[in-house]
Protein backbone atom coordinates (compact mmCIF):
# COMPACT_ATOMS: atom_id res chain seq x y z
CA UNK A 1 0.00 0.00 0.00
CA UNK A 2 1.26 3.47 -0.85
CA UNK A 3 0.86 5.85 2.08
CA UNK A 4 0.90 9.64 1.93
CA UNK A 5 2.03 11.13 5.25
CA UNK A 6 1.36 14.74 6.23
CA UNK A 7 2.53 16.64 9.31
CA UNK A 8 2.28 20.23 10.53
CA UNK A 9 -0.39 21.44 8.12
CA UNK A 10 -1.01 24.50 10.32
CA UNK A 11 -4.24 25.68 8.72
CA UNK A 12 -2.54 26.33 5.36
CA UNK A 13 -5.30 25.48 2.91
CA UNK A 14 -3.28 26.23 -0.19
CA UNK A 15 -0.37 24.00 0.85
CA UNK A 16 -2.50 21.08 2.05
CA UNK A 17 -4.67 21.15 -1.08
CA UNK A 18 -1.57 21.08 -3.29
CA UNK A 19 -0.07 18.16 -1.34
CA UNK A 20 -3.29 16.15 -1.41
CA UNK A 21 -3.60 16.67 -5.17
CA UNK A 22 0.03 15.63 -5.69
CA UNK A 23 -0.30 12.52 -3.52
CA UNK A 24 -3.49 11.35 -5.20
CA UNK A 25 -2.08 11.92 -8.68
CA UNK A 26 0.94 9.79 -7.70
CA UNK A 27 -1.11 6.84 -6.53
CA UNK A 28 -1.52 7.35 -2.78
CA UNK A 29 -3.87 4.73 -1.39
CA UNK A 30 -4.09 5.87 2.22
CA UNK A 31 -3.64 9.16 4.06
CA UNK A 32 -1.81 9.46 7.39
CA UNK A 33 -1.98 12.78 9.26
CA UNK A 34 0.57 13.39 12.00
CA UNK A 35 -0.87 16.37 13.82
CA UNK A 36 -0.81 20.16 14.08
CA UNK A 37 -3.71 20.81 11.77
CA UNK A 38 -4.24 24.26 13.27
CA UNK A 39 -2.08 27.15 14.44
CA UNK A 40 -0.21 29.82 12.47
CA UNK A 41 -2.40 29.67 9.35
CA UNK A 42 -5.71 31.31 8.51
CA UNK A 43 -7.95 28.42 7.42
CA UNK A 44 -8.42 26.19 10.47
CA UNK A 45 -12.09 25.42 9.81
CA UNK A 46 -11.42 24.10 6.31
CA UNK A 47 -8.34 22.18 7.41
CA UNK A 48 -9.96 20.41 10.35
CA UNK A 49 -13.07 19.64 8.30
CA UNK A 50 -10.86 18.18 5.57
CA UNK A 51 -8.99 15.97 8.04
CA UNK A 52 -12.29 14.86 9.59
CA UNK A 53 -13.56 13.87 6.15
CA UNK A 54 -10.34 12.00 5.37
CA UNK A 55 -10.57 10.06 8.65
CA UNK A 56 -14.18 9.18 7.91
CA UNK A 57 -12.96 7.71 4.62
CA UNK A 58 -10.24 5.60 6.24
CA UNK A 59 -7.32 7.94 6.95
CA UNK A 60 -5.47 7.83 10.25
CA UNK A 61 -4.77 10.94 12.32
CA UNK A 62 -2.96 11.73 15.58
CA UNK A 63 -2.98 14.86 17.72
CA UNK A 64 -0.30 17.55 17.69
CA UNK A 65 0.55 20.14 20.34
CA UNK A 66 -1.30 22.97 18.55
CA UNK A 67 -4.37 20.73 18.27
CA UNK A 68 -4.11 19.92 21.98
CA UNK A 69 -3.84 23.63 22.81
CA UNK A 70 -7.29 24.28 21.36
CA UNK A 71 -8.85 22.48 24.30
CA UNK A 72 -6.14 22.89 26.94
CA UNK A 73 -4.86 26.34 27.85
CA UNK A 74 -2.05 24.70 29.83
CA UNK A 75 -0.07 24.03 26.62
CA UNK A 76 3.00 26.29 26.64
CA UNK A 77 3.56 28.45 23.53
CA UNK A 78 5.06 31.80 22.64
CA UNK A 79 2.78 34.83 22.65
CA UNK A 80 2.18 34.94 18.89
CA UNK A 81 1.40 31.22 18.64
CA UNK A 82 -0.94 31.50 21.63
CA UNK A 83 -2.73 34.45 20.02
CA UNK A 84 -3.39 32.38 16.91
CA UNK A 85 -4.64 29.47 19.01
CA UNK A 86 -7.12 31.76 20.77
CA UNK A 87 -8.28 33.15 17.43
CA UNK A 88 -8.56 29.60 16.05
CA UNK A 89 -10.55 28.41 19.07
CA UNK A 90 -13.22 30.97 18.24
CA UNK A 91 -13.37 29.87 14.60
CA UNK A 92 -13.83 26.14 15.10
CA UNK A 93 -17.21 24.54 15.68
CA UNK A 94 -17.88 22.38 18.73
CA UNK A 95 -17.66 19.15 16.66
CA UNK A 96 -14.33 20.29 15.20
CA UNK A 97 -12.91 21.10 18.65
CA UNK A 98 -14.14 17.75 19.96
CA UNK A 99 -12.53 15.94 17.01
CA UNK A 100 -9.13 17.48 17.82
CA UNK A 101 -9.47 16.75 21.55
CA UNK A 102 -10.33 13.09 20.96
CA UNK A 103 -7.48 12.32 18.56
CA UNK A 104 -4.94 9.82 19.95
CA UNK A 105 -1.34 10.81 20.64
CA UNK A 106 -0.05 7.69 18.86
CA UNK A 107 -1.33 5.02 16.52
CA UNK A 108 0.24 1.67 15.71
CA UNK A 109 -0.40 0.01 12.34
CA UNK A 110 1.39 -3.29 11.66
CA UNK A 111 5.09 -2.48 12.24
CA UNK A 112 4.65 1.28 11.92
CA UNK A 113 4.12 3.85 14.69
CA UNK A 114 2.60 7.27 14.03
CA UNK A 115 3.18 10.14 16.47
CA UNK A 116 3.43 13.91 16.22
CA UNK A 117 6.53 14.55 18.34
CA UNK A 118 8.38 11.39 19.41
CA UNK A 119 7.68 8.00 20.95
CA UNK A 120 9.27 8.13 24.40
CA UNK A 121 6.85 10.67 25.86
CA UNK A 122 4.37 11.87 23.21
CA UNK A 123 2.52 14.28 25.51
CA UNK A 124 5.70 16.22 26.37
CA UNK A 125 6.07 17.36 22.76
CA UNK A 126 9.84 16.88 22.61
CA UNK A 127 11.69 17.84 19.43
CA UNK A 128 13.88 15.33 17.57
CA UNK A 129 16.87 17.49 16.69
CA UNK A 130 19.81 15.12 17.24
CA UNK A 131 20.78 11.47 17.17
CA UNK A 132 20.38 11.42 20.96
CA UNK A 133 16.79 12.63 20.63
CA UNK A 134 16.14 10.08 17.90
CA UNK A 135 17.71 7.28 19.89
CA UNK A 136 15.48 8.01 22.88
CA UNK A 137 12.43 7.78 20.63
CA UNK A 138 13.59 4.61 18.87
CA UNK A 139 14.33 2.84 22.16
CA UNK A 140 10.77 3.53 23.32
CA UNK A 141 9.15 1.40 20.62
CA UNK A 142 9.67 -1.90 18.83
CA UNK A 143 8.19 -0.53 15.59
CA UNK A 144 10.31 -0.97 12.50
CA UNK A 145 9.43 2.55 11.35
CA UNK A 146 8.29 5.48 13.46
CA UNK A 147 6.85 8.46 11.59
CA UNK A 148 6.77 11.87 13.27
CA UNK A 149 6.86 15.60 12.54
CA UNK A 150 6.92 18.58 14.91
CA UNK A 151 10.26 20.18 13.94
CA UNK A 152 9.18 21.26 10.42
CA UNK A 153 12.40 19.93 8.87
CA UNK A 154 12.85 16.55 7.15
CA UNK A 155 15.29 14.05 8.61
CA UNK A 156 15.95 10.30 8.66
CA UNK A 157 17.47 8.36 11.56
CA UNK A 158 18.11 4.66 12.05
CA UNK A 159 19.51 2.30 14.67
CA UNK A 160 21.17 -1.08 14.16
CA UNK A 161 20.77 -4.18 16.33
CA UNK A 162 24.03 -3.16 18.05
CA UNK A 163 22.72 0.33 18.80
CA UNK A 164 24.69 2.18 16.13
CA UNK A 165 22.87 5.33 14.99
CA UNK A 166 22.84 6.93 11.57
CA UNK A 167 21.23 10.16 10.46
CA UNK A 168 20.94 12.23 7.30
CA UNK A 169 18.74 14.80 5.59
CA UNK A 170 16.83 13.11 2.77
CA UNK A 171 16.88 14.56 -0.73
CA UNK A 172 13.46 15.42 -2.10
CA UNK A 173 12.34 13.06 -4.83
CA UNK A 174 15.02 10.46 -4.07
CA UNK A 175 13.68 7.13 -2.83
CA UNK A 176 15.26 5.57 0.27
CA UNK A 177 14.69 1.94 1.24
CA UNK A 178 14.17 1.46 4.96
CA UNK A 179 16.09 -1.80 5.35
CA UNK A 180 14.79 -4.50 7.66
CA UNK A 181 18.11 -4.84 9.51
CA UNK A 182 17.65 -1.44 11.15
CA UNK A 183 14.81 0.43 12.85
CA UNK A 184 13.93 3.85 11.51
CA UNK A 185 12.67 7.23 12.67
CA UNK A 186 11.41 9.29 9.75
CA UNK A 187 10.87 12.94 10.58
CA UNK A 188 8.57 14.62 8.09
CA UNK A 189 8.88 18.19 6.95
CA UNK A 190 5.94 20.58 7.30
CA UNK A 191 3.07 20.90 4.86
CA UNK A 192 2.02 24.36 5.96
CA UNK A 193 5.10 26.02 7.40
CA UNK A 194 8.46 24.55 6.27
CA UNK A 195 11.49 25.72 8.24
CA UNK A 196 14.37 24.27 6.22
CA UNK A 197 14.81 27.19 3.84
CA UNK A 198 12.57 25.77 1.11
CA UNK A 199 9.09 27.36 0.98
CA UNK A 200 7.58 24.42 -0.96
CA UNK A 201 5.18 22.26 1.05
CA UNK A 202 6.76 19.06 2.38
CA UNK A 203 5.36 15.58 2.95
CA UNK A 204 6.36 11.96 2.29
CA UNK A 205 5.12 8.83 0.57
CA UNK A 206 5.89 5.34 1.87
CA UNK A 207 5.40 2.02 0.08
CA UNK A 208 4.60 -0.60 2.73
CA UNK A 209 5.59 -3.48 0.42
CA UNK A 210 8.95 -2.26 -0.88
CA UNK A 211 9.58 -0.27 2.32
CA UNK A 212 10.66 2.73 0.29
CA UNK A 213 10.10 6.30 1.41
CA UNK A 214 10.19 9.36 -0.80
CA UNK A 215 10.19 12.87 0.60
CA UNK A 216 8.22 15.21 -1.66
CA UNK A 217 8.19 18.98 -2.15
CA UNK A 218 5.18 20.66 -3.73
CA UNK A 219 5.10 24.33 -4.79
CA UNK A 220 1.86 26.09 -3.87
CA UNK A 221 0.37 29.57 -3.87
CA UNK A 222 2.41 31.02 -1.00
CA UNK A 223 1.18 34.55 -1.68
CA UNK A 224 -2.45 33.50 -1.28
CA UNK A 225 -1.75 31.72 2.00
CA UNK A 226 0.17 34.74 3.30
CA UNK A 227 -2.59 37.11 2.25
CA UNK A 228 -5.15 35.05 4.17
CA UNK A 229 -3.03 35.47 7.32
CA UNK A 230 -2.82 39.25 6.83
CA UNK A 231 -6.54 39.57 6.05
CA UNK A 232 -7.43 37.91 9.33
CA UNK A 233 -5.24 40.19 11.42
CA UNK A 234 -2.82 37.47 12.51
CA UNK A 235 0.84 38.30 13.23
CA UNK A 236 2.43 39.57 9.99
CA UNK A 237 5.64 37.59 10.45
CA UNK A 238 3.62 34.37 10.15
CA UNK A 239 2.77 35.46 6.62
CA UNK A 240 6.24 36.73 5.77
CA UNK A 241 8.05 33.56 6.82
CA UNK A 242 6.13 31.40 4.34
CA UNK A 243 8.01 32.84 1.37
CA UNK A 244 11.42 31.99 2.83
CA UNK A 245 10.63 28.66 4.48
CA UNK A 246 11.80 29.73 7.94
Amino acid sequence: MLLALFADIHANRQAFSACLDFARSHGAERIICLGDYVGYGADPEWTVETVMDLVEKGALAVRGNHDAAIGASSESMNAEAQAVIEWTRGRLSAPQRRFLAELPLTLQEEDRLYVHSEASSPARWRYVQSTADAGRSLMATAAHVTFCGHIHRPALYSISVTGKMTNFVPTSGVTVQLLQGRRWLTVLGSVGQPRDGDPAASFAMFDTKSREITYCRVPYDVDAAAQRIRENGLPIWLADRLSVGR
